[in-house]
């Protein structure tokens, strides 16, 4: 399991009271994805640009499709416009693959914008096993789900993880926290435009 279907189950699997706005799971399943590349050596960082390493197969549908939508030309691509890009629809292509591999219950009868709100993950052991690498703090996982307002602050050091996947962790908080100024900017002029048809 890569750590975006990790995340993906043990997000979905959160109570209905402790909900996460789509959008921000899409950022956090790219920066997520962008771990695994750093990692597995697809991909390395330089400063902020995302420089793609030798093609390969990862083992995973859905990581493939990260690895081949990488910039291969220079000046290449910032990790943030990596992460607003691929993280278009993220949430809902993670929902589907896991659907298709049985490890959540489809959403049966509703719009397909509304199947993230609907998905619940089945009892599996991937479920078991994404949620047990949560508990251990394994610190990639731990600062997506602290990211996402979900999980505690990692208390271990980050140094551990090694720059690179670090400075996408931190993208991937920069991202979040400016899709909910945007969020709160909009309902802002939307209260505004609403009191001018009051008046």
């Amino acid at each position: 399991m890569t750590t975006a279907r990790d995340l993906a189950l043990v997000t979905l699997g959160l109570p209905r009271d402790r909900p996460v706005g789509e959008g921000d799971l899409s950022l956090a399943l790219s920066g997520a994805e962008a771990a695994d590349l750093l990692t597995c050596g697809a991909l390395t960082l330089d400063r902020d640009r995302m420089v793609p390493g030798p093609r390969m197969e990862t083992g995973d549908r859905l990581l493939d499709q990260a690895l081949a939508s990488l910039v291969r030309r220079e000046p290449y691509e910032t990790v943030g416009d990596w992460l607003w890009r691929r993280g278009g629809e993220l949430t809902s292509a993670y929902v589907e693959d896991l659907e298709r591999a049985g490890l959540i219950v489809p959403a049966r009868g509703h719009r397909p914008r509304l199947r993230f709100a609907r998905a619940v993950p089945g009892d599996s052991p991937e479920r078991r096993r994404a949620e047990e690498r949560l508990a251990s703090g394994e610190p990639v996982l731990a600062a997506l789900t602290a990211v996402l307002g979900t999980g505690d602050v990692p208390s271990g050091n980050r140094e551990n993880l090694g720059d690179a996947v670090a400075a996408v962790l931190a993208a991937v908080g920069d991202a979040v926290t400016e899709l909910e100024a945007v969020r709160l900017r909009r309902d802002v002029e939307g209260g505004a435009f609403d009191n001018i048809w009051r008046g």
